[in-house]
């Protein structure tokens, strides 16, 4: 599906993100393991070359255009092209009702969350435009089709993940490269289960958002990481401009 891609991953330090590269790489990537902690990033790369796949890490933070260009840049110098992207890395939101936030906490995550996929998304038209364009998908959330209680600046920010994801389709197209956007529900990853069970504040919300979810559980990473590999596949070659949910049912 992705045999010999030039693949980046940010956010691919921890949670969905490090699985994604993991299955990538399985299948035969190149994956650019992209992480604001570097040192999380050169695990996550020696994995893949201990299990016999080929990945390089590189630091970088999405809310500095500089970082991404650099970021972009080193994969084009270490592989010799770009074919595409899992544009990953976010942050969480601050779970205050609207009149409660701040305005550096609704800047903070709406810069990561949205201005980082723009800088992303530019940086890698950039750099695949001339090589004959490819794919990427932009990590959104089930938050970026519908509202939830008090996530204001998370789901503003989302929804426009997903906005950003439909205009880069359209300017894309002409150059060869697709955008899609992945919509995860509530997945475990091992950040979350930690909290489950050191917060039991946490594990009682928990137990009402798991209810919405028509599955009747929770994601897991790899559920993630596979419906990734596929948008960047070329087995999705008539899908651009779409947000694929993948969310248990959560957003019904």
């Amino acid at each position: 599906m992705v045999k010999d891609k030039v693949l980046i991953v940010t956010g691919a330090g921890s949670g969905i993100g490090l699985t994604t590269a993991h299955v990538l790489a399985g299948a035969g990537a190149k994956v650019v393991v992209a992480d604001i902690n570097i040192g999380a990033a050169q695990g996550v790369a020696n994995e893949i070359r201990d299990a016999g796949g080929e990945a390089a890490a590189v630091m970088v933070d999405v809310a500095d255009e500089a970082s991404v260009a650099a970021m972009v840049a080193f994969a084009v110098d270490t592989y010799g092209r770009l074919d595409g992207a899992h544009n990953n890395a976010g942050i969480e939101m601050a779970s205050k009702p609207l009149h409660e936030l701040t305005a550096d906490e609704w800047g903070r995550v709406v810069h990561i969350d949205l201005t980082g996929v723009f800088y992303c998304l530019k940086h890698q038209f950039l750099a695949m435009k001339d090589s004959g364009g490819g794919a990427i998908v932009n990590t959104a959330s089930s938050s970026g089709i519908r509202a939830t209680m008090n996530s204001a600046e998370y789901t503003s920010a989302k929804h426009g993940v997903v906005g950003l994801t439909k205009c880069a389709a359209i300017d894309g197209a002409p150059l060869g490269i697709r955008v899609n956007a992945i919509c995860p529900g509530l997945i475990m990853t091992p950040m979350a289960k930690d909290r489950l069970m050191n917060d039991p504040g946490f594990s009682v919300a928990l137990e009402g958002i798991r209810q919405r979810h028509v599955i009747g559980r929770f994601g897991e990473p790899k559920e993630i990481a596979d419906a990734v590999m596929w948008l960047l596949s070329d087995q999705s070659t008539f899908m651009t401009g779409a947000p694929m949910l993948v969310d248990g049912g959560f957003a019904i």
